[in-house]
């Protein structure tokens, strides 16, 4: 059996399931009762795992939460269809098939062949784990234009193999390897 969790126990990046459903907490606050006889009271910021969505709810200092059948397993990508983004599993050597919606702004930084990190729930795929940054090439870049150079931030758009563009310094050129954060998607450097 899965162990429980109870409320006032969950603290920030805790996973837990609540009404057969995956959730992480964002943010965690207990609120003590101020007269006697009150129950102790814990509002969670909550992120489902299935869905992304995020919203409040207050619980009982003593609900309890299972423990949720979550794995990361690693996986490589292999391409996209209109039927949705195809991985292949590495310690079972299935193909997994990820929706649009299960990844978000991922695509953005997926290339062939790409290992990242893949999120099951109850031996179901349902998400990505990207790293925190990527390794991509510049596929082109505008010319970049010197003058202002005073903010010592002079930089140029570049276009990368998957599509998705940057701000990169005058002396990026086409060809090359960057690192870009998943976060932000910004520069963060040569690779």
């Amino acid at each position: 059996m899965a162990a429980l969790i109870d409320a006032i126990n969950v603290k920030r990046k805790t996973v837990f399931e609540f009404e057969n459903t995956p959730y992480a907490c964002l943010e965690a606050e207990v609120n003590s009762p101020t007269a006697r006889g009150g129950q102790t009271l814990v509002r969670l910021k909550m992120r489902n795992l299935l869905t992304s969505a995020v919203f409040e709810k207050t619980f009982k200092a003593n609900d309890k939460f299972k423990e949720p059948d979550l794995q990361l397993v690693p996986a490589s990508y292999l391409y996209s269809d209109n039927d949705g983004s195809h991985f292949l599993d590495q310690e079972s050597f299935e193909t997994l098939t990820l929706t649009e919606g299960m990844l978000g702004n991922a695509l953005e930084f997926l290339i062939e062949g790409a290992m990242l990190q893949l999120h099951k729930y109850n031996g179901n795929p349902i998400g990505l784990q990207l790293p925190i940054f990527v390794e991509l090439d510049v596929a082109y870049t505008e010319p970049g234009v010197k003058g202002d150079s005073s903010s010592g931030s002079v930089t140029k758009t570049a276009k990368l193999e998957t599509g998705l563009e940057i701000r990169v310094p005058l002396f990026i050129k086409e060809g090359e390897k960057v690192k870009v954060s998943t976060e932000n998607k910004e520069f963060a450097g040569r690779a």
